[in-house]
């Protein structure tokens, strides 16, 4: 198991964590800052001036994942992570990647309000041994409360929050003790594990009265998606297709799915890449969009959204495959893909 500890910059969560260590048998500190410290004597300077801070860093946060599960597997018992996360898509993907290791995570927010907050970060300056009482170090901590309180509308329905003004570093552990043992913060996350090859994935395209396409927001993996998932061993990818939209939006397709879309992705590590299917799976009845109901542990929302809508929402390769899947759709006939962009189109983007 790890224990998150989630909150602001300076909310007392490494504080916390020290004694959690005190309360908690067999529990191990785990401060994915140290994976940070890594990278800072690894990558090049010049890597390293193009982000702002390193959790913008996607080797950071596979890092973090690999590290904590090669932690468990040889300390054991219990990991304490003292790590600020605001950006949900951050927290989805390494959230995920503990999960698809079999890691049950407990996310918990210290969270002490913003007034208590400004009075802790300016009161370090009274605690010379504190390697953050600096003033460069206040100054960074204070500058980040707008982003965290930008963020605790997600936070605060992801995490068990543990109101902390008022409290000690000790009161803080022992309530975050007493709420860890009877299963508050659990995350269920779908556990699934990650793919040790190549795959085949299908995906659905539906659609509403005003020809907006359907995305849902994956719990288990920053970005969203379409409908859809890996194709099982012995399925059709049409057949898998008409499951994943069962499964995940708990409605059944009566018709049948028409091809839009063959990508082939390339493996770019860790993964291994494989084949992606873009079907069609029509206009989607008002009765039944009035019943969707979403699998909580895998889908956290969903909306119907334009073109451009989408582009603020899907990472690029997934735009680029619903892209051209609705050109596809407008063509009336299914295009191969190869990363993302047509084989069979010419350099200037019109279609022959």
């Amino acid at each position: 198991m790890i224990i998150w500890v989630n909150g602001a910059f300076g909310a007392g969560k490494s504080s916390a964590a020290r004694e959690l260590l005190d309360l908690i048998p067999e529990s191990t500190l785990y401060d994915p800052d140290a994976v940070g410290d890594c990278l800072r004597q690894l990558l090049p300077e010049k890597q390293l001036q193009d982000v702002t801070e390193y959790q913008e860093l996607s080797i950071w946060r596979r890092l973090v994942v690999d590290s904590a599960a090669a932690l468990l597997n040889e300390v054991g018992g219990v990991l304490v992570a003292p790590m600020t996360l605001l950006r949900q898509e951050y927290r989805d993907e390494i959230f995920g990647g503990l999960a698809s290791r079999g890691i049950e995570i407990r996310h918990v927010l210290l969270e002490p309000g913003e007034t208590v907050l400004r009075e802790r970060i300016a009161a370090r300056r009274d605690h010379p041994d504190d390697p953050e009482a600096d003033e460069t170090a206040r100054r960074w901590a204070l500058d980040r409360v707008p982003e965290y309180l930008a963020a605790l509308p997600w936070l605060v329905l992801d995490a068990h929050v543990v109101c902390t003004a008022g409290l000690s570093p000790r009161q803080t552990a022992l309530e975050v003790t007493e709420a860890v043992g009877r299963g508050a913060g659990a995350c269920g996350i779908i556990q699934t594990p990650e793919p040790r090859a190549e795959t085949v994935a299908a995906g659905v395209l539906l659609f509403d009265d005003a020809d907006r396409v359907l995305l849902v927001d994956p719990t288990y993996k920053p970005g969203w998606e379409f409908p859809g998932g890996v194709v099982e061993s012995g399925e059709s990818p049409a057949r898998a297709g008409h499951r994943e939209v069962a499964e995940e939006l708990g409605i059944e397709l009566t018709g049948g799915l028409e091809l839009l879309v063959v990508d082939w992705e390339p493996p770019h590590p860790p993964g291994h890449g494989g084949l992606r299917l873009i079907f069609d799976g029509g206009r989607m009845p008002t009765a039944d969009i009035g019943r969707l109901l979403l699998p909580e542990a895998e889908l956290r929302g969903w909306r119907f959204v334009t073109e451009d809508e989408a582009a603020d929402l899907l990472p690029p390769v997934r735009l680029d495959r619903l892209r051209w899947a609705l050109r596809a759709r407008e063509l009336g006939r299914p295009l191969n893909l190869e990363a993302g962009h047509p084989a069979e189109w010419p350099a200037d983007g019109a279609p022959r």
